[in-house]
């Protein structure tokens, strides 16, 4: 049996773009099978699409401006060519027979042979883990997939978590990765983040562009 599962993409992750398509295990993340979002009145984007019920699929968005991103559901990491890339995952619940329309049931009780029909018992609902919200860290100027890959194995998710970090621990985050991660410098990720965490896009995107000009001239890049 399929479950219909709505899919949300918010508005902050859609910035400079007006279409995207939703691809994933479901539709073998082939993009003349994409599944186009639905712009909403508050700037998100919807789809809902009947998937099987029991599965757990991993899926990502493709905007139209190239750009690949996630919505604020459950996360996973996975392997793909060497390096590792951050999908998300929906885990659609297995339907119980106490979940069952009314006519199903009454169909599946009229094929009983035995004289007497015993009600089964309702089987417990199973408490689900609660999902870790992960944002999209690579929106902060300085982080890469691997680096994001690295903050989220030691527990910082979000932008809020990223924004309230020391310089000292995010160090240290860099160094436990080795020499590749520790050449990197930390020192503006918590003032970028809390700005994402607040959803204040357009100073972010002027303080970042501020940090591109500086390592422009660190590096002897001067224009004129």
């Amino acid at each position: 049996m399929t479950t219909k599962i709505t899919f949300t993409l918010p508005a902050a992750n859609i910035i400079g773009t007006a279409e995207c398509v939703l691809l994933g295990e479901f539709n073998n993340w082939n993009a003349d099978k994409g599944i186009y979002l639905q712009k909403q009145p508050d700037g998100s984007m919807t789809a809902e699409v009947e998937l099987i019920a029991g599965n757990d699929y991993q899926y990502r968005y493709l905007l139209s401006n190239g750009r690949w991103v996630n919505d604020n559901g459950e996360k996973i990491t996975s392997e793909m060519h060497g390096y590792p890339v951050v999908n998300c995952i929906v885990r659609v619940p297995a339907i119980t027979e106490t979940a069952m329309p009314a006519a199903i049931k009454k169909a599946k009780s009229e094929v009983r042979t035995k004289p007497k029909t015993v009600k089964a018992k309702a089987t417990p609902a199973v408490k689900a883990a609660p999902s870790i919200i992960k944002d999209d860290l690579t929106r902060v100027e300085g982080i890469g997939k691997k680096i994001e890959a690295l903050l989220y194995k030691n527990k910082i998710h979000s932008y809020r978590q990223l924004s309230k970090a020391t310089i000292t621990s995010l160090k240290a985050i860099l160094e436990s990765g080795g020499n590749t991660f520790s050449m990197h410098n930390p020192g503006t990720w918590p003032k970028q983040a809390k700005l994402a965490a607040e959803a204040k896009w357009e100073e972010l995107e002027l303080l970042q562009k501020h940090l591109k000009g500086e390592i422009m001239v660190y590096k002897g890049c001067q224009p004129g």
